[in-house]
Formats: structure tokens, sequence, C-alpha cells
């Protein structure tokens, strides 16, 4: 089994980097691991810590239509070059924890995500370097506000609600450029997306290298690499769960929004 980076936050209320163990405990490390860190003599018990996202990103920068069928599902054309949108770091949340319905939307949407978490301070990038700023991998869901896409004509709002980036549960280092990314809402056993990941039309590499000429990618920061095609509503008190193979599992409830209305 691959190596699985954490972030966790102890009973005590410290956030740690660290190691899971296959017992589940998490051996902590002195710093991010893509910043060097390095294991410490302190285990925390699987009763000790609670997982928080993966990572704590300056930004999240998000790919759309990187699947062209996808594209097609849309209604649009598959882009020529990548086409780019943020997300703000306070829509990330952890696995388990509850999406918020928005009282603002009335079609709350899925899209499961291979993300990809940088390592270096990245810019100016050639395709030819970027593999190597790629640290690692997790899983993201891009939730979206469908009726406000469409209503604003620009993502920001229908993207950036708090809790609308589930990302995790952990990090790992390598990832089959083959691996499969399948999203199933509750108990359903056939998915609502299944992709291979090679099939996006931009790969990770292509990605980093062209958003490097853009804007500086810092340790740490998030790249969203696009949902296939099988987006969908969500209902309060559904589950969402997203699986890519070599990663794990991301999941998530839906829940109405606090206000009540």
């Amino acid at each position: 089994m691959a190596q699985r980076y954490v972030r966790v936050s102890s009973s005590q209320g410290q956030t740690f980097y660290g190691l899971l163990q296959l017992n589940r405990s998490v051996q902590v490390l002195d710093a991010p691991p893509w910043l060097g860190g390095r294991a410490t003599e302190l285990i925390l018990e699987v009763d000790d810590y609670t997982l928080l996202a993966p990572c704590a990103p300056s930004k999240i920068v998000a790919v759309g239509k990187n699947y062209a069928a996808h594209a097609a599902e849309m209604g649009t054309p598959v882009p020529t070059e990548p086409l780019l949108f943020l997300k703000p770091p306070t829509a990330i949340i952890a696995v388990g924890k509850p999406i918020i319905y928005p009282p603002q939307s009335q079609q709350v949407e899925y899209e499961g995500e291979l993300a990809l978490v940088i390592g270096d301070r990245t810019s100016q990038c050639s395709p030819e370097q970027a593999q190597s700023r790629i640290w690692g991998y997790t899983i993201a869901n891009d939730v979206t506000a469908r009726d406000l896409q469409r209503k604003d004509g620009q993502w920001t709002r229908a993207k950036g609600f708090d809790t609308f980036c589930p990302l995790g549960p952990w990090i790992v280092r390598e990832l089959s450029a083959g691996a499969r990314l399948q999203t199933f809402v509750n108990q359903e056993t056939s998915p609502r997306q299944s992709v291979s990941t090679e099939q996006m039309v931009f790969a990770p590499h292509i990605l980093v290298s062209y958003i490097s000429q853009i804007m500086t990618l810092l340790p740490g920061d998030v790249i969203l690499t696009g949902t296939p095609e099988g987006v969908g509503p969500l209902e309060v008190g559904d589950r969402v769960r997203v699986e890519i193979e070599g990663i794990g599992e991301l999941e998530n409830p839906l829940q109405g929004s606090p206000r009540g209305v």
C-alpha cells in the first residue's frame, strides 16, 4: 500500500502532518512533508486525532471541462487550452464533514476529481519540469451550485461557497496514469461517474506548466484537474463518495443550511 500522508488535529487541538500507519495510528512529522518534514517519536493513536483536509493551500486552482465527454454533457466544445477558475481555501472540508446546501441555490451537484498537491514554488515551469513539481495526489469534490453557475455566467459564487471543496482523505506520492475515478451517491452500487484519469484532455503536468505561466504556485497549493461526465444533483440527506484507485475514498454528507432557510 502506498504511504499515506495526513493532516490531523490532536485531541489537544494541535495540528500536525503525519504518516498514517496500517493500524490507523499517525506518526507525526516535524513539518509539512513537501517542506522536508521528518518523522518524530510522537505517535497519535486512532482515538487521539481527527482527520483534517490533507493540506492547507494558499489557493485552489481548478480546471473546467477537462474530459471531452463532460464538455459534451454541458453542451460546450472541448477547450483548446485549459479553462481555469479559482475556489477559495475556505471552501475546503475534510472527509466526513458536511457539505452545506446554500439557501441561494436550488441545484447543488457533485463533481468528483483528481487533485494535485504542489511541492515546490513553481513559476514559468515547462511541461518537462512540471512532473517533479507535483508532490502528490488526493481526491476532491468540486461541489457546484449549477443554477447559480448558469445565472451568473462566471463561476465564483457557484463554486465558492463554504464547504464546496471536500478534499482528502490523505495524499499519496504516486498514482497510475490510468487510475479509475468513480463517484457514488448513497448506497448505489453503480457509479454516477466512472472514468480513467488517462482520458483527461490536458494531463497533470501540462496543467501545472500552463498554470505556472499565469500565477506562482506555492508548496501545498492544490490543482483540481476536472470532472468527468456523469455530474448530477444532490439532495439534503444524500451522501456522496468519490473513489480513486490507488488513493482511497472521500465521502461527505449533504446537509441543509443551518439558517433554516
